[in-house]
């Protein structure tokens, strides 16, 4: 009689069932990628621990006993039914893709575009995550769009736009900030926003090394959307990507209030993790989305070829 306080160990049970379902040690050695002689070692262990003989050893094969014929039917059911679920589990996960990416750029690049590949691919349910840490891939994340260099260990890349910045304002407000490009000290009518780094970079590649001084900037906000947001609200300069305001800009809500543009050495990159780089779902949207970065890259390639890099 089987002992209430320890149940069979998996690989016993596993052993067992492969033997019974092909009918031969060394087949289910083949499956299992052991050897014949550990299924045999796990059926023998099995059969002393439930005290019944399990299966008839000849020369050249085995045979199932009676009481092996019953065990192997529940066995052979429920690893089935265990496979059966796995296919199931696979095929549902194909057709539902989580990424994680920078606020700004799920906000007003990646977003507005989405349809797009809904249409093309209506049987993938897409889920959207805005997070300026770097979130880990392969549990709840699928893939992730981040800005960097692009090299991240057990990760595949592909670069999709570089990260580029310049001055945008409302277009009442250009007239008023004519003297931006002066010396930083030099005081404006209105404050500047966004990141002070990457403005100290601007104002590097017009060659002035001095600070900026705390009092030209305005209200510190948390993301680049945000800032923008302030920009055609009229409540300053911002410093942003004219390719992730492309929109923005098209529209007429904001203009270049220099045309000075200036890169970090650094882009956004598609990643996910390389053991899932083949998966239909995550192909499908790398190539939607490698299709829609190159449509913007080629639409800004003057303003792109422009840019000054300015690096750390």
């Amino acid at each position: 009689m089987v002992s209430d306080r320890r149940f069979p160990s998996l690989p016993a049970i596993r052993a067992f069932e492969a033997a019974a379902r092909l009918g031969s040690f060394a087949k289910a050695a083949q499956e299992l990628d052991t050897t014949a002689a550990s299924v045999s070692y796990h059926v023998r262990r099995l059969e002393e621990q439930i005290g019944v003989a399990l299966f008839l050893r000849q020369p050249n094969h085995v045979l199932l006993t009676r009481a092996g014929e019953i065990v192997a039917r529940e066995a052979i059911d429920a690893f089935a039914a265990l496979r059966a679920s796995f296919v199931r589990a696979a095929e549902a996960d194909e057709t539902h893709l989580s990424l994680t990416t920078l606020p700004s750029l799920g906000t007003s690049w990646l977003t507005p575009k989405l349809g797009r590949f809904r249409a093309r691919h209506p049987d993938i349910a897409f889920e959207l995550d805005l997070s300026a840490v770097a979130e880990e891939l392969g549990g709840r994340y699928d893939a992730a769009i981040r800005n960097g260099h692009g090299r991240w260990p057990g990760l595949r890349t592909v670069e999709l736009l570089p990260s580029l910045f310049m001055p945008l304002c409302a277009p009442f407000l250009r007239g008023a900030v004519a003297d931006l490009a002066r010396d930083p000290r030099h005081p404006l009518p209105v404050p500047l926003l966004g990141r002070p780094d990457w403005w100290s970079r601007w104002y590097r590649a017009l060659g002035f090394e001095t600070g900026i001084p705390p009092g030209r900037f305005g209200t510190q906000l948390s993301a680049e959307y945000l800032d923008i947001a302030a920009a055609v609200a009229g409540q300053g300069v911002a410093i942003g990507s004219p390719l992730l305001f492309r929109n923005e800009l098209d529209a007429g809500r904001l203009v270049p209030a220099h045309d000075l543009v200036v890169g970090d050495a650094r882009a956004f990159w598609f990643t996910c993790p390389a053991s899932r780089h083949d998966s239909r779902k995550i192909a499908r949207f790398r190539e939607w989305l490698c299709d829609e970065a190159a449509r913007d890259r080629d639409a800004a390639r003057a303003l792109i070829r422009r840019a000054v890099v300015v690096e750390p």
